[in-house]
Order: structure tokens, then sequence, then C-alpha cells
């Protein structure tokens, strides 16, 4: 079965988050492993400068990549990544999973990602060109990880 880990900063600040995430995670349960793992969030001093946010990217940037294993397939969702439909999503863990076991995505905090998380990225993921709160970031990706098992299954969710 395939192991799914999200990583992502921050924890889940609001009851109607978790609730979200928690269903999310209960129906991919019987497609993969799925887990969840948060790295802290590094506070920004007030009135901070360039080099505290740089700081704090860097610091982020660390404790994601300790979490990411040797092997793993790693998906950075990244403003700056390629846009792809649910179907295209569905397709690519679908192609991942011949080769590999273990795909882990990476959803930053409120500063993004750091140039280490992205260069060890195999692959970078947009939402499209807003900006999400990393909280909702974390249901929508979900959402779209469950719809994807869905439709490699010929289920009838997606439509």
């Amino acid at each position: 079965m395939l192991n799914i880990k999200i990583i992502c900063v921050g924890k889940l600040k609001e009851k109607y988050w978790e609730a979200a995430c928690g269903e999310y995670l209960k129906r991919l349960g019987g497609y993969c492993n799925p887990r969840i793992i948060e790295v802290k969030e590094s506070k920004l001093p007030a009135n901070a400068s360039e080099t505290d946010e740089k700081n704090v990217i860097f610091r982020e940037g660390q404790e994601i990549i300790s979490r990411i294993e040797n092997g793993d397939y790693v998906i950075a969702l990244d403003i700056k990544g390629k846009e792809l439909a649910s179907e295209e999503i569905a397709g690519k863990i679908s192609e991942i999973s011949f080769s590999n076991s273990k795909i882990d995505f990476i959803i930053g905090g409120s500063l993004g990602l750091s140039d280490e998380v992205r260069k060890r990225a195999d692959m970078k993921l947009s939402f499209g060109r807003i900006t999400l709160p990393h909280q909702l970031a974390r249901v929508v990706l979900l959402e779209q990880i469950y719809r994807a098992f869905k439709i490699n299954a010929n289920e009838t969710y997606h439509k």
C-alpha cells in the first residue's frame, strides 16, 4: 500500500480544520497509509527584517528536510509549481506508485519554502496563483489526494 506523508509547517488551530482533515484521513485509509507530520512554525519578531524572514524560512526548511527519508518522492506545494487538473494529479500519483511506495507532500509556512526544500522536491505542484492559508491548503491537498484515489479506482466521487 502506498505511504502518503504530508509534511506541513504549523498546527491546525481551529476545530473545523481538524474535523475536515480528520475526515479525509479516515477516507484515505482505505486507499493508502496517510500520515501528517507537523513541524514547528518559527516565530517572526515584530517589525521583522528581511534577514529575520530568511532565517524563519531556513529554519522551517531544515525541519521539513529532516522529515524526508531517502528515496521518498517529494511533491512540494509551491505557487510557482505546475498546475494540474484533478485527473492529472491522479495520473501522477498512479505513475509514482509504480516505482515508489512513499510520496511526501510538503506545505510550507506563511513565508513559503526554503530553496533547499525546493531543490529536494521531485515535483512542484500549484493549486493556482491564489495564496491559501497553510491550514486551508492542507484540507485542499487531502481532498485532492482522496479525489485522485477515487479517480484511479474508477469510483464516482470525483464527478
